[in-house]
């Protein structure tokens, strides 16, 4: 069974979007630099060949639709907590999931994650600051979302230690940076141009 596609964005609302790039860019550039990292995930996500579906939050179906195109599948996000959240975009499994805040994401992650997904359960793309990327399952998993520590460097050991507490080989993908703080941003000086 081929997997679901899911981009998790928010719109990018000064003062709303990457609010951790705000005392580098400003409000109205973090927002804007959030922009082009979402348009550049579509535009990846669109490359793989699996159609995405955009789980959106901070704006109505309508603007998304002006930003980032009519054609794509959108659904809201639902929930208290970004593990809420994931869960319930996780449903129904399997799924791929990914933010967008991952520059160097190319459509041959995509295309490696779903190949993964053939053979193991869980699938990851480990982020330099302890996150990741990417996470694709191929049963359902909410225990990988409950009660984590979001945005911390603890989000990669826990989500392996949860996995291995129940016998679960994760396949692992390439380890990636994601533009998230503000000393990222000398990685990528196009991004702020």
């Amino acid at each position: 069974m081929q997997p679901r596609l899911v981009l998790f964005t928010r719109y990018p609302t000064a003062g709303k979007a990457k609010t951790r790039l705000i005392s580098a860019l400003g409000a109205d550039g973090a927002a804007e630099l959030h922009k082009r990292l979402a348009e550049r995930t579509v535009r990846t996500l669109r490359q793989s060949g699996l159609p995405p579906e955009v789980f959106t939050t901070g704006a109505s179906a309508k603007r998304f639709a002006g930003w980032l195109g009519n054609d794509l599948t959108q659904k809201t996000q639902t929930g208290a907590s970004l593990g809420d959240r994931l869960a319930h975009a996780s449903d129904p499994a399997p799924v791929i999931i990914v933010g967008s805040d991952c520059p160097g994401l190319s459509a041959h992650h995509i295309t490696e994650a779903q190949a993964a997904l053939r053979t193991a359960q869980v699938v990851i793309g480990p982020a330099e600051d302890g996150g990741y990327w990417l996470i694709g399952i191929a049963t359902r998993c909410d225990f990988l979302f409950r009660d984590m520590e979001w945005g911390t460097g603890n989000v990669l050991p826990e989500t392996l230690r949860r996995l291995a507490d129940r016998d679960i080989e994760p396949a692992m993908l390439e380890t990636l940076a994601d533009c998230d703080r503000p000393e990222d941003l000398a990685r990528w000086p196009d991004l702020t141009r």
